[in-house]
């Protein structure tokens, strides 16, 4: 009764973005979700869900490591971002319907809880100064210890001139941290769009103290390039939320590079190797800050790891007086994690602790193509988003 009858990719439009749910169903009628993290590829996704569905479909549900090595080394080439996404989502719902067939929550299957609430940070993205200090304002009066702001983009979602934009972002950055004051904890996500020259050159125009952690300032493809800004700064980062598996975090981890570990547990392998990325931090002394972008399923599995790992900082949110983007929408998700004021409260319901509204699911709006912005310089030529 416990062996996979089928596995089905859902996509569906939610809020701004598109929602890839995958739903596991065992021959006793269980079933549990999960969700994908590759957003704006889904059906890339979705395409690699059926695929591993012919050959997992009968194996026992139980089995959650072993279903996890077969998926990746299944074929000759290894997984890659489009198979760990696909992986990712198996894992979770694998996870939820094993924690309600034994009747426990998932972080009781990943060593129990270490805590009772998972704090979270929330983000400011106005595109002016005196709108981004109003919402963290808003922010710290509801609760929040931990903000995130976003550069200057300027021309946003068409042109980017770095040196314009790391510029005005230090001067807005200095105005934010004396506005804020030194308790409050303060960082900026510049979305792998620099180099290490410019990196460098940004970090030196702010005063010591002005950040507390600066995310993703360059591609992680080459870790050498981290190591070479290392040597030019001494500023916090926040890296990982791109990281398809436990090798492509291991330089990070080894030669600290990143001090704090952004995995995403909807596109890194689920819990099976978001478990082992996180007990590597640990070693290394370093917290985890989960990326959180999407539903409340992606949500719901970011609680249970964070409930369940010792080295936890802050979960992204996207879920703030400041931002709503209706990626959890009650009518598609009647039971989802429940927060109060900045923090999330560890469920006691088995699985994951959420129910989807499938019909509602299957009649929501269809997905849109999706297709992220496209940046230039101002000379034409193509940067990253």
């Amino acid at each position: 009764m416990t062996k996979i009858a089928s596995i089905e990719p859902l996509l569906a439009r939610v809020g701004i973005r598109n929602q890839l749910l995958v739903k596991v169903v065992t021959e006793d009628g269980l079933y549990g979700w999960g969700e994908s993290g590759l957003s704006a590829r889904e059906r890339s996704v979705a395409a690699t869900v059926e695929h591993f569905a012919d050959f997992l479909v009968g194996q026992d549900s139980r089995q959650i490591g072993r279903i996890w090595q077969e998926c990746y080394r299944s074929q000759y080439f290894e997984g890659g971002r489009v198979f760990t996404a696909a992986m990712s989502a198996i894992d979770i719902a694998l996870y939820d319907l094993l924690g309600k067939r034994l009747g426990v929550p998932v972080y009781q299957l990943l060593g129990g809880r270490q805590r009772d609430t998972v704090p979270s940070f929330g983000s400011c993205t106005a595109d002016n100064i005196d709108e981004n200090l109003a919402h963290a304002r808003q922010l710290i009066d509801a609760g929040w210890d931990c903000i995130r702001v976003v550069p200057s983009y300027y021309d946003r979602g068409t042109v980017f001139e770095p040196r314009r934009s790391i510029a005005r972002t230090a001067r807005d950055l200095v105005t934010v941290r004396e506005a804020i004051g030194n308790e409050i904890v303060l960082g900026i996500d510049y979305h792998h769009r620099l180099s290490v020259a410019e990196t460098a050159s940004f970090c030196g125009m702010l005063p010591s103290g002005t950040l507390d952690f600066l995310e993703e300032p360059i591609r992680c493809e080459t870790p050498e390039a981290y190591a070479a800004l290392r040597r030019l700064t001494d500023m916090p980062f926040a890296v990982g939320e791109e990281f398809a598996s436990k090798w492509q975090a291991a330089p990070y981890v080894e030669q600290g590079l990143t001090q704090y570990m952004r995995l995403d547990i909807c596109n890194i392998g689920g819990f099976t190797e978001a478990l082992k990325v996180a007990g590597w931090c640990e070693r290394h002394y370093i917290d985890l800050m989960p990326h959180n972008p999407l539903g409340p399923v992606c949500t719901a599995a970011s609680v249970h790891l964070g409930a369940a790992v010792p080295n936890f900082s802050w979960l992204e949110t996207r879920q703030t007086p400041v931002e709503e983007l209706g990626f959890h929408d009650p009518h598609l998700f009647p039971v989802q994690m429940r927060m109060e004021g900045s923090v999330y409260v560890v469920p006691d319901a088995p699985g994951l602790g959420i129910e989807v509204n499938e019909e509602a699911i299957r009649s929501a709006d269809a997905p849109q193509h999706v297709e992220p912005p496209h940046l230039r310089r101002p000379d034409g030529s193509v940067t990253n988003w």
